[in-house]
């Protein structure tokens, strides 16, 4: 979000499902910030001594440079900051607040112009012994601001130059976002020597970051480092053929046996047929099935013993599936994940939240779907209007279906908009489609002597008039794929404004567009 920011969405690939749950938020890739700037983003403010009075105060001046009207947001009580907002210009800005006997930090939002800067604050009081938490109480009961010490294993690492990675105990998980080095420096995350399946104890303040629960900037306090690692699996990028196989986990071992866990949901298409424990080198022999669905992923557990404490080391695997192709309903019904779903619709709208200008909703006769970010979106020239294959996974941002990680395959119907009389002028083609709106209207007596109807309750059989023209509308299929006699669930009337996606022909001399459901408005 800001230009010194963890790089906190480049991650490797082995945390995709991570991008999908967080596909749509408020354009995170900002990566340049032209209306404002700040000389510092990380501001440290004295605690006091013991012997200092309550109410004495400590203070930090930086200088802001901003392009337009700008304001701090999310200010907490014990932070004062002069002023707190301002316009264009140099402005020099002052942060203040009184002792305290307690660390703590507060993450603010700066804004001008439509652009967000994140500035971090801290009061970093004298060292005390901070009581251990788990990982549920930070992440379910913990206040924003306030240091946390927990211990557990490292789950996996996210980026290895700031130090992001997923720190679980038995209770649950928290992302650690930002590892200090020893002497209290960032960006020196490998000097740590922290691994996958190592048990850390880590002492930062919490943060609430869009529903994501951080411990920021931690301190590491102790390191265990794993009896278990491993080290390599027999397969090209952790995947398995769709067609299944054997393959083989080597792993380092100092402990004294090896279990491993797979999980529940892969239990019925990958199984361990042999282990072998040879000195500190173990071998594990996996089965994968043939997969005739979409691709599949999962993440297993070693696990070792040594007197009486427990180390894990975790890996995941894949295997390829194939594309599975469906509707926009079967897609939303579909669960989060790896498979590859492919979906052929109409661009029904944009979304306007995507800075990347990438992303958009697709409708069939089924329903419609947020496809976000989808690559080859902009080379294509989409627009509203014409109908397209895409391809990607199924995700969701806070619950909302979407599409992830897509691809736009193929603009089928390259769709031009008409006005009713440039539409009524074209040449009869049942190959070429055309955007057009219009009021609902009923056709006239000269055009029910040459075979229209006017029908709003089944096929969709009308006049579709602009302010040049009518044009006779024979049927309109609620969405891309439908069929016919179904214009009615659309719960659509006279005087109600449509626009569809249409085709024109000549019957009879009556000029006709056969068309499909983009979009309405209830007349008022």
């Amino acid at each position: 979000m800001i230009t010194n920011m963890k790089l906190r969405y480049i991650i490797p690939m082995f945390m995709a499902a991570v991008t999908m749950l967080v596909g749509c938020s408020e354009d995170e890739e900002k990566s340049t910030l032209s209306q404002i700037q700040v000389s510092q983003s990380v501001i440290s403010l004295a605690a006091g001594e013991e012997a200092d009075p309550a109410d004495k105060e400590f203070e930090t001046t930086i200088t802001l440079k901003a392009n337009g009207n700008w304001e701090f947001k999310d200010v907490p009580e014990w932070l004062t900051i002069t002023p707190v907002s301002g316009g264009a210009g140099q402005q020099d800005v002052v942060f203040k607040a009184k002792k305290t006997t307690e660390s703590r930090a507060a993450f603010l939002k700066l804004l001008c112009n439509g652009q967000e800067q994140e500035v971090n604050v801290q009061q970093i009081a004298k060292k005390v012994d901070i009581p251990l938490s788990t990982c549920e109480e930070v992440a379910k009961n913990g206040v924003d601001g306030k240091t946390y010490r927990v211990k557990g294993t490292v789950k996996s690492i996210a980026n290895t130059t700031y130090g992001n990675w997923y720190l679980k105990d038995e209770t649950g998980e928290v992302y650690i976002y930002g590892t200090l080095d020893k002497k209290g420096a960032e960006k020196n995350f490998l000097s740590l020597g922290i691994g996958v399946g190592d048990i850390v104890t880590v002492e930062g303040p919490r943060k609430d970051y869009n529903g994501t629960i951080e411990m920021v900037n931690v301190t590491v306090i102790a390191i265990e480092k794993s009896l278990i690692a491993v080290d390599a699996l027999d397969i090209e990028n952790n995947t398995v053929a769709k067609t299944g196989g054997e393959f083989h986990a080597t792993l380092s071992n100092k402990g004294n046996s090896l279990d491993v866990k797979i999980p529940e949901d892969a239990k019925d298409w990958l199984f361990v047929t042999g282990i072998n424990i040879s000195g500190e080198t173990s071998t594990v022999t996996f089965k994968a099935l043939p997969n005739t669905g979409g691709a599949r992923k999962t993440t297993v557990t070693f696990v070792t013993t040594s007197d009486g404490k427990e180390y894990t080391a975790e890996t995941t695997i894949s295997q390829e599936g194939s594309i599975v192709e469906c509707t926009v309903s079967d897609f939303l019904a579909a669960e989060v994940g790896d498979a590859q779903y492919r979906l052929t619709g109409v661009i029904v709208d944009l979304y306007a939240s995507d800075k990347q200008g990438k992303s958009f909703y697709i409708a069939d006769h089924t329903g419609k779907t947020l496809v976000y970010r989808a690559e080859g979106f902009i080379e294509a020239g989409a627009k509203v209007g014409d109908v397209v294959t895409v391809m990607g996974q199924r995700g969701a941002y806070k619950d909302s279906p979407q599409m992830v990680n897509g691809t736009l395959e193929e603009v089928k119907y390259a769709v031009e908009t008409k006005t009713i009389a440039e539409f009524r002028d074209l040449p009869d083609s049942k190959e070429q489609y055309y955007l057009i709106s219009g009021t609902i209207t009923e056709a006239p007596q000269e055009e029910l002597d040459k075979g229209a109807k006017n029908d709003v309750t089944k096929y969709g059989n009308f006049d579709l008039t602009d302010e040049t023209g009518s044009v006779y509308i024979y049927g309109v299929l609620k969405g891309w794929g439908g069929a016919k006699g179904q214009f009615g669930d659309l719960n659509l009337t006279w005087g109600d404004k449509l626009t569809v996606i249409a085709y024109k022909t000549t019957y009879k001399g009556l000029v006709e567009a056969v068309g499909v459901y983009v979009s309405s408005e209830k007349a008022e």
